[in-house]
């Protein structure tokens, strides 16, 4: 038997793919069971972004490999969209890598500036790929705590001076997941000032800032924010392309430059027809963002009924594509998820996979049709009555 790499002897296999195993299982014995946990988009790309993906794929000359850099008109693209809706000006040659989704663009991230030792700030809770691709690279984690009576923002005047001293990157994600908190201008202001006071690289995952959320926002908005921060995109969660992997990293170039070194050693170039597909959905007019969010409007009512039904807290006016709410006193997040999963047969995701400070909380995902959400409540009624 072959030993695997130290780099991997701790890494764990990621919690959905476990659980989805289980549930699986259930439903082969006939549970039935509704998964309400799991963030994968359930409506189509518009129209217009698959006939483009299909005209495109049935043109003799589009299925050679591609640039590493994407085509020029993908990267115009995402500069306009940016342009457009965050008020951000990135040259489309130089600031713009698009990517095989945003989750990928984690590790290489990681790869591109990150060495064994190195300490790199994760908050809790937070997106657990940050912390595997850190493992990963041999860097040394240091938590930073993300709290309900703070908004779930990070308080970076309570951060270790001894941290900071040593820290060479930072992770953020705002509008936050798993917390559903929205950005505000002064936080990202807060953020670029701190990346360059402590020389540290500060990076914003920022797949969900359409998704129930009036004002959209960047951290490349904020004054020399390009200078020591990056940001993350994806077309996954407001295009519902989450299958496609498109993503992309915008930023200072040389940093850029960095990413690419690892990902033209990884990857090739992304399917030409996806790219221009993609362009296709930049381009789509605001109605888009409008009308996917009356449909999530609508399930976060149900899921809020499912909530009120199970005893918990919540903020209403949280973004995204879940809902993150308070358990009711005394409970724990996994035993009070495992409860109803055994009994009711509805699986939702308990806090604590996002880190310690999600005990006592879990999240519902809104990426399932009102008929489940109805179906759930049903189920969940019963136990109550």
């Amino acid at each position: 038997m072959i030993e695997v790499a130290n780099r991997i002897a701790e890494v764990k296999e990621y919690y959905f793919s476990k659980k989805l195993d289980e549930i699986r299982e259930m439903n082969s014995r006939g549970c039935d069971v509704l998964n309400l946990g799991i963030g994968s988009p359930d409506l189509p790309p518009a129209k217009q972004v698959t006939d483009k993906l299909v005209d495109s794929a049935s043109q003799a000359n589009t299925h050679a490999y591609q640039s590493y850099r994407s085509i020029p008109e993908l990267r115009e693209a995402i500069g306009n969209f940016y342009r457009r809706h965050y008020n951000v000006n990135l040259n489309s040659t130089t600031e713009i890598l698009p990517l095989l989704g945003s989750k990928e663009g984690v590790m290489y991230i990681s790869m591109a500036f990150l060495n064994p030792g190195d300490t790199v700030l994760i908050p809790n809770p937070g997106y657990p790929a940050y912390k595997t691709a850190a493992d990963m690279m041999g860097a040394n984690v240091v938590n930073f705590d993300l709290k309900e009576d703070n908004n779930w923002f990070p308080d970076l005047e309570k951060l270790d001076p001894e941290v900071l001293a040593s820290a060479k990157m930072m992770w953020v994600n705002y509008p936050n997941m798993p917390t559903g908190q929205k950005a505000s201008s002064v936080l990202f202001e807060q953020l670029a000032a701190f990346a360059q006071e402590h020389n540290i690289l500060v990076v914003n995952d920022n797949p969900y800032s359409f998704i129930l959320n009036e004002t959209p926002m960047s951290l490349l908005s904020a004054p020399a924010a390009k200078e020591n921060c990056l940001e993350l995109n994806s077309m996954s969660k407001a295009f519902n392309m989450a299958g496609w992997r498109v993503g992309m990293v915008c930023g200072r170039e040389e940093y850029v430059n960095a990413i690419l070194r690892v990902k033209s050693n990884v990857d090739s170039g992304m399917f030409k027809p996806v790219q221009e597909a993609s362009v296709e959905a930049l381009n789509l007019p605001d109605s888009w963002f409008e009308d996917i969010n009356i449909e999530y409007a609508q399930r976060r009512k149900l899921a809020e009924r499912i909530l009120d039904i199970l005893g918990c807290t919540y903020d209403s006016k949280q973004s995204g594509m879940f809902m993150w709410a308070k358990v009711p006193a005394g409970r724990k997040s996994e035993e009070f998820i495992e409860e109803i999963l055994q009994e009711r047969f509805v699986f939702i995701t308990p806090g604590t996979i996002f880190g310690s400070n999600g005990e006592g909380y879990i999240r519902i995902s809104l990426c399932s049709n009102k008929k489940m959400f109805n179906t759930a409540i049903e189920r969940l009624e019963m136990v109550k009555a």
